[in-house]
């Protein structure tokens, strides 16, 4: 396609080589500064415990305790047998013992092996999902994030070119009202010319004072994700091969796609068994649990009492299956029952709502990628002819057949035309990356093969 030289300028917007910043550049800025992509890490390891939290479930669990302070103790064994060497075994013996105020401590080690505990089986379960939740959930920042950085990214080369054609428009009209003044004085042109570039000049004042206004907010914005100085920021804008060679798959791969892979899916399909899992749990609570059970300890006392001095010493080791069955908890299970099934109905229909949302989102994005070829060449043509039309419109001025505002007017035009065309080519390549994102194939490589589409 043929461009003129002005037109070629514009579209390259040649930038400084050692200051040019590319896309990957600022992905990798974005992802060691932007605190989003912090956050979503921590989250992450987080997330990644909860594995040894299962497991650990299942282990044995050790306790040690210990005590000391002052006890008394009264005790009366009556009809006892008693048996000593060289003395005749007496029946019916009484035992008394008696302490006041004595000296008592005491110690035991406790370990406990679970073994069949529904509670517990379904609390290892949730605790897995919740770390598979934790890595999708990782998954989706980063895809986010990277979109964020792509968005902010061509948001200011947009607002650059946006700025720099309205430079040079104010430029050629301040040029013009020039011209319009001479040729007034001297006598070859109406005053009406001069009043209509002035007015185009403080109308495309205005416009650059906005234009300027949007070029910080956007540099600010990329700045405040890759953590760069402004005079970093100098991005580059997309070439003209930003097209796909390649046909692009029907919608239903895509929506099929998504619907496997989706992060957000993913993500609230985890939900949905997580509150499963706290159903089940709840449900378990009632159910009989069995451990294993081994115990060491040691009681002991001392002091004075109603018949003189007295010790007791009592050191004990159990090892066997101890076996609970709840009973009653005054409703507290029911209740954190019945709120864990009003949950679990929670979740599932937020997985329905998420999965129409996506696939909403998929079809507007595929149709956006499908129909970019007619756009963009549209858009082309669109150039082309306002070219055309401005070289039609600058020889009538020339020859006195167009007035000043015709050409005004054809120059802004075609300007507006160069302009609609990399917006164009910017969302061809956002579209792309949206698409593989809600696909969840969004990845470096993807996003490299769209940063080899900018111009160097």
């Amino acid at each position: 396609m043929r461009l003129s030289r002005w037109s070629a300028l514009l579209l390259a917007l040649p930038l400084p080589a050692a200051h040019a910043l590319d896309l990957m550049q600022a992905w990798q800025a974005a992802r060691e500064h932007d605190p989003r992509m912090a956050m979503a890490q921590a989250s992450l390891e987080a997330g990644r415990t909860q594995r040894e939290q299962a497991s650990a479930l299942w282990r044995p669990s050790v306790s040690v305790g210990g005590g000391a302070g002052v006890r008394s103790l009264e005790s009366d064994t009556k009809g006892a047998y008693f048996a000593a060497p060289g003395m005749t075994p007496s029946r019916h013996v009484t035992f008394k013992t008696s302490i006041d105020n004595g000296t008592a401590t005491q110690w035991n080690v406790t370990a406990r092996q679970p073994l069949i505990h529904g509670e517990r089986s379904a609390q290892s379960e949730q605790l897995t999902l919740g770390a598979d939740a934790a890595e999708v959930e990782w998954l989706g920042a980063r895809q986010e994030l990277m979109l964020q950085v792509v968005e902010s990214y061509f948001q200011l080369v947009v607002a650059e070119r946006r700025q720099a054609l309205l430079r040079r428009q104010l430029e050629a009209v301040e040029r013009a009202l020039a011209e319009a003044k001479d040729r007034y004085a001297a006598g070859d042109l109406p005053i009406l010319d001069t009043h209509e570039a002035t007015a185009r000049a403080r109308t495309l004042q205005a416009q650059l004072v906005a234009a300027e206004s949007e070029r910080e907010v956007a540099q600010a914005a990329l700045a405040d994700a890759t953590g760069l100085e402004s005079a970093q920021l100098d991005p580059l804008p997309p070439s003209a091969a930003v097209l796909p060679q390649a046909p692009l798959e029907p919608l239903a791969h895509w929506q099929e796609a998504a619907l496997a892979a989706n992060p957000l899916l993913r993500l609230a399909q985890a939900r949905v068994e997580i509150a499963h899992k706290e159903v089940e749990k709840y449900r378990a609570a009632a159910d009989a649990t069995v451990e294993l059970v081994a115990q060491a300890g040691r009681d002991y006392v001392s002091g004075d009492g109603d018949y003189g001095s007295a010790s007791v010493n009592q050191t004990q080791h159990v090892i066997g299956v101890q076996i609970n069955v709840p009973l009653y908890t005054g409703g507290y299970r029911s209740a954190k029952l019945q709120e864990a099934l009003k949950l679990e109905d929670r979740a599932r229909a937020e997985l329905e709502w998420m999965r129409q949302q996506v696939g909403q989102q998929v079809r507007a994005a595929w149709l956006a990628v499908q129909t970019a070829h007619a756009r963009v060449t549209a858009l082309e043509e669109a150039v082309t002819a306002s070219e055309a039309r401005l070289d039609a419109t600058r020889l009538g001025h020339e020859v006195g057949d167009r007035t000043t505002l015709d050409l005004l007017n054809a120059e802004n035009d075609l300007d507006a035309a160069r302009l609609a065309l990399l917006q164009a080519r910017t969302e061809v390549l956002q579209n792309r990356l949206k698409l593989q994102a809600l696909a969840g194939r969004l990845d470096e490589e993807r996003l490299a093969a769209v940063d080899a589409a900018l111009q160097r």
